[in-house]
């Protein structure tokens, strides 16, 4: 699927090399998957089958015709297909394994990515995308002296969703790799603030850094800006992963709701966003829910966009809905709605309010408060004037302190913080 996080750091790499740094975007596990020019390293460092395969049979995996095989590209790409489709609950082993570093059953894979980075690369600075990989970090700092940051994105929710006794067993193996660590890199206050308590971290230690995207694919949409709309029922989107942990099912118990208000008879909603197998039964028992009251309109889920079909999408909607039940870290498609011009609804809770408050792009409601949801939709659709001002107005802030150079700028000055400091 287009992670998230995956998303966001590509766009930050991509950023900081167009203004001349030296940069190396290097994938753990599987490739990275993005909707725009992909700057990885053509490199799978610690691939997904191999570290299984050391977890499971380690005896087997030492054999180097094995080793070889599960390391062709190919076969890499083809299991990382239905990567996200692994639940925390089947991983704990291997995650309390990965966190344990040179300790751990990955013990060869860790030695030669550390061997790459010392001798082939030599950074001045290394910047984890995420804690859950960094087994590792104490090993780096055994073979060189160089900063090491780590951005937190969503850790908790993954350790939150781990089986016990995995879940303590991984939060006492990142207690020790803590004090490896040099700082670490958020995009909202809240989110800093929720981490320090979560890992029992200082809060000095965290660099708030804003969130940016790519904004050039919606430079037309700004353009356009404060025109009127083609005439079309009024239309209410949705653009994530369509699960239950993004909120689909209240989004679509707002929704009915607001067929049943007058004047908004005919609003139609619309759902894109990858769909795994083992969300497959929600998602169509949602779906048929929609269904069952549009009568014969197009079909609610649109499918999985590229980056044109996702500004073609976004484009064409008078308001943005992901009312995600657990406190989002990011918030990344509530920057792509507001840089089309959409306002959104979004739940007053983790980076939301932030987001929000920074670009005014729409309104706040109680989370998991469904009548709450549909109230806010109902009073932004019944005064389309105002909707349209609300999406110029964020969509114009959005472009100017949200994109992507501009991450770049602020996250570039971070590193040189630390760069300087060890020098």
């Amino acid at each position: 699927m287009y992670c998230g996080s995956c998303l966001r750091d590509n766009t930050l790499a991509a950023a900081l090399l167009r203004q001349g740094i030296d940069v190396q975007l290097i994938p753990t596990y599987t490739p990275i998957r993005t909707d725009q020019e992909n700057v990885s390293l053509d490199r799978v460092f610690l691939n997904g089958g191999s570290i299984y395969l050391q977890q499971r049979f380690p005896r087997i995996s030492r054999l180097p015709f094995v080793e070889s095989i599960v390391n062709q590209s190919w076969l890499v790409r083809l299991l990382s297909r239905n990567s996200a489709s692994m639940h925390p609950r089947h991983l704990g082993e291997l995650t309390v394994s990965m966190l344990s570093g040179t300790d751990g059953n990955q013990k060869r894979a860790i030695e030669k990515l550390v061997a790459w980075l010392h001798e082939s690369e030599q950074p001045d600075l290394i910047n984890f995308s995420n804690v859950l990989i960094g087994g590792c970090i104490p090993a780096i700092r055994d073979a060189m002296n160089v900063p090491i940051l780590v951005t937190l994105q969503g850790d908790d929710i993954f350790l939150d969703r781990l089986d016990s006794p995995y879940r303590k067993q991984a939060l006492e193996a990142i207690g020790r790799l803590l004090p490896k660590i040099d700082g670490f890199v958020v995009f909202s206050q809240f989110y800093a603030e929720r981490m320090a308590e979560y890992l029992g971290i200082d809060i000095s230690r965290f660099h708030v850094v804003p969130l940016g995207i790519d904004v050039t694919p919606f430079q037309k949409s700004l353009q356009a800006a404060g025109q009127t709309p083609k005439e079309r029922p009024p239309t209410i989107g949705y653009l994530a992963r369509v699960c239950e942990a993004k909120g689909l099912h209240l989004l679509v118990d707002a929704y009915l709701l607001l067929r049943e208000m007058q004047g908004t008879e005919n609003v139609q909603l619309r759902i894109a966003g990858w769909l795994g197998a083992e969300d497959r039964s929600y998602a169509e028992s949602q779906f048929a829910r929609v269904r069952a009251v549009v009568n014969n309109q197009a079909d609610p889920y649109v499918g999985e966009l590229d980056l044109d079909g996702k500004v073609r999408f976004l484009s064409n909607l008078d308001l943005f809905s992901v009312p995600s039940p657990y406190r989002e870290p990011k918030g990344l498609y509530v920057l792509e709605a507001l840089a089309a011009g959409v306002p959104v609804v979004q739940p007053n809770h983790g980076a939301f309010p932030e987001l929000l408050g920074q670009t005014g792009g729409g309104r706040l409601v109680r989370p998991g408060d469904t009548q709450d949801l549909a109230k806010s939709l109902y009073e932004l659709l019944r005064q389309p004037e105002v909707c349209r001002q609300i999406g110029d107005e964020a969509q114009k802030r959005v472009h100017q302190h949200f994109n992507a150079d501009t991450a770049a700028v602020a996250t570039l000055e971070v590193y040189r913080q630390y760069i300087l400091s060890s020098d």
